[in-house]
């Protein structure tokens, strides 16, 4: 499934190692293909089946400045509002690598469609979608 994309291999593979941090009052941290009892329990308590970790920061994978990145998640938060969202803060952090840290919101009731048109309309790579079954799951947009 990944070998059709236009991401390199190396990029995809950071992706599926890096941690994907929830936080607010259920802290979680988020694994690709594994199943998480938090997440099933946060979809519970707000009354949704379905959620993604998206983030506006470094398009592409290209990394920019602080400045610009938090400018950019301003952004992504407003349209997540104007459009009725609530969304947790979050961040996405890879173990081991030298990769900053990136701040992402976890969007709740988000359909797959929907969490795809916000990280296409962002410039990402990927977002990070979970259905009914809790199981984080890497979705690429190119």
């Amino acid at each position: 499934m990944f070998s059709e994309s236009r991401i390199p291999r190396a990029t995809i593979e950071a992706y599926l190692e890096t941690h994907y941090q929830v936080h607010g009052s259920m802290p979680v941290a988020l694994k690709i293909g594994e199943a998480n009892t938090t997440l099933a329990a946060i979809h519970e308590m707000n009354g949704v089946q379905s959620s993604a970790f998206v983030t506006a920061c470094n398009p592409f994978s290209e990394l920019l400045d602080d400045a610009t990145n938090s400018d950019r998640q301003r952004m992504l938060a407003g349209e997540l509002m104007q459009s009725g969202w609530r969304f947790i803060d979050g961040t996405g952090e890879h173990p081991s690598n030298d990769w900053p840290g990136e701040a992402s919101f976890l969007v709740l009731g988000v359909s797959l469609e929907e969490a795809t048109a916000l990280g296409v309309g962002f410039g990402q790579n990927a977002v990070v979608w979970s259905g009914i079954d809790a199981v984080p799951q890497l979705v690429l947009l190119r």
